[in-house]
């Protein structure tokens, strides 16, 4: 099945260079451009797109509010958002990725790195650049820690502790199976253990709700 993707930037230079990778992806069109983040909501819903890659700093609407448009709670058919931006520690970023956003890649990342994204998000898994994962979301878990995060009623089991801490270190299922010498169904059966517990969306919460939680230190 060939995956439906609308690329917003309001760079067309930009937009121009991530259609051209695109287009050397196999199983990836481009069905639609938008400049900013209204049309970008526009043009995702209109061409049924599977995935919206979404710069953050765009006129008219910024990519926070478009992709809580596109993928936020309550969103009846929601389209999977993947943040692509200059900037890897950016606060918009932090609240596209709580808007709802299955990703964050930079705009250097190599095509191979942005169709994993891509692929990841159809699929309802998430994909943040493993160079960036661990500042991205330490930078903002203090601010976030004004408010407590939500304990789970049932307590994490030792091995979700440590599924937890690989998913935080920006792990691939394949690494995670790796490291920890589990299969890669067993990886993925924590892992929804883990979101139903966490009441997360897609590991990029879980991520999150690790640094909120002080389980990870730099």
């Amino acid at each position: 099945m060939t995956i439906r993707v609308v690329v917003a930037d309001d760079q067309d230079l930009v937009r121009t260079g991530l259609r051209l990778i695109l287009g050397t992806l196999d199983g990836i069109e481009v069905v639609g451009e938008a400049g900013d983040g209204r049309e970008a909501v526009r043009v995702a819903r209109e061409q049924r797109a599977d995935v919206c890659l979404m710069d953050i700093r765009m006129p008219v609407m910024d990519g926070v509010e478009a992709t809580r448009l596109l993928a936020g709670p309550g969103v009846a058919d929601p389209v999977a958002v993947v943040v692509i931006t200059t900037f890897d520690l950016d606060e918009y970023v932090h609240g596209a990725l709580q808007a709802g956003a299955s990703g964050f890649l930079l705009k250097d990342a190599g095509p191979e790195l942005l169709g994993e994204a891509i692929r990841a998000a159809t699929r309802g898994d998430s994909l943040i650049s493993p160079s960036i994962t661990r500042r991205l979301l330490a930078s903002f878990a203090g601010s976030s820690r004004a408010n407590p995060p939500v304990q789970p009623i049932d307590a994490l089991t030792d091995r979700e502790e440590q599924v937890l801490l690989t998913v935080a270190r920006g792990r691939t299922n394949a690494e995670i199976a790796d490291e920890l010498h589990i299969s890669l169904s067993t990886v993925k059966t924590h892992l929804g253990a883990l979101m139903a517990k966490l009441g997360a969306r897609n590991r990029v919460e879980v991520a999150m709700w690790a640094y909120e939680t002080g389980r990870v230190i730099d």
